[in-house]
């Protein structure tokens, strides 16, 4: 119960109304290689505009507030980077991320949130009929781009929870594959696994060329096409479907895994990696206010708890579903066997 007695404030009202400042901040400064300006060699916001090649004045003030944010560190007049900072900012880092503000910040996610209430009041994405579930959108070419790097960790966690046999070629089919990441990983645990890779054409050259670079180019295959309607092939030893369910409502979610079910081998395994909050649908906060985006860009999908996967996973012919954590990040994998 909140205590009657503790004092008033609108902090929390002011905080989530401007919020977009803070986005506008880091943006600015990916955008103007702020951070690779800074670089290892504490530096005055001077000298930063002189490398950024802007006047100092607006250096200065996107240092500061940068500081207050946590990006930077100030000791007297020159500016540091946190460690954080400059793994995942700096371009030279082989754990980059920046380049995922052009997805996020993508007229086809950021005006989803410009007038969320129409959205709700007519029960439709306001911005166009199908949202990011439309055929070949482009926005996809832009998340293939961007967000490999950032799927690392989750990916590395779902693979390490996958056993292949070394002593026989297996079957790996990444739906939805974009970047590819999750389907990549998985195979280089074994030399004789054969990825196919299932997305739009335009992604799949994404797709390919980091299979490519990542040692894969001889054992990768692609099936181009619509998820729900293209042949998907038969006797895969694993089915991943990353961050693909959440687009879709249940009756759609669970029509789509009877087919996964029917493109697998007994006893194969299929891999959901999603955003799984718990039954509350509250928390844990990173997880269950994933809905929150697919509201403003999707005609039906939801962040679905591990007891609607269950039952979906269940109603499609899998058995023995388990939910993992793939701590650090917030999303888990959702695993259960043809």
């Amino acid at each position: 119960m909140a205590d009657s007695t503790a004092p008033h404030s609108p902090q929390l009202f002011f905080e989530t109304i401007t919020a977009f400042h803070r986005t506008g901040a880091l943006k600015a400064a990916i955008d103007l290689g702020l951070f690779d300006a800074i670089g290892n060699t504490p530096s005055t916001s001077a000298e930063i505009a002189e490398r950024c090649k802007c006047p100092e004045r607006g250096i200065r003030i996107l240092c500061d507030n940068l500081v207050i944010l946590g990006f930077i560190r100030k000791e007297g007049d020159k500016y540091t980077l946190t460690p954080d900072t400059a793994l995942f900012l700096t371009k030279g880092s082989p754990a980059y991320i920046g380049g995922a503000a052009k997805f996020f910040s993508a007229p086809a996610i950021a005006d989803a949130f410009n007038d969320l209430a129409s959205t709700i009041r007519k029960g439709r994405v306001h911005t166009s009929e199908e949202g990011t579930t439309a055929a070949d959108h482009p926005v996809w070419m832009e998340f293939a781009r961007a967000m490999g790097p950032l799927m690392m960790p989750a990916a590395q966690g779902a693979a390490a929870l996958v056993t292949l046999d070394p002593s026989r070629d297996t079957k790996i089919l990444d739906i939805a594959a974009s970047h590819g990441i999750y389907g990549i990983v998985m195979a280089q645990k074994s030399p004789r696994a054969q990825l196919v890779a299932l997305d739009w054409e335009a992604v799949l050259k994404v797709t390919g060329e980091n299979a490519r670079r990542m040692g894969l180019g001889d054992r990768f295959s692609k099936i181009v096409g619509d998820a729900f309607t293209v042949d998907l092939g038969k006797d895969y030893d694993v089915a991943l479907v990353p961050n693909f369910l959440h687009h879709f409502n249940k009756a759609d979610c669970t029509r789509f895994l009877k087919r996964v079910h029917g493109a697998l081998r007994p006893g194969g395994k299929v891999v959901i990696v999603e955003f799984v909050p718990n039954e509350d649908k509250v928390s844990p906060p990173d997880s269950a206010s994933f809905s929150l985006v697919m509201l403003g860009t999707t005609p039906e999908g939801d962040a679905y708890s591990f007891g609607e996967y269950q039952k979906m996973l269940t109603e499609a012919g899998f058995h023995d579903a388990k939910a993992h954590r793939l701590v650090p990040t917030a999303q888990s994998a959702v695993i259960a066997t043809a």
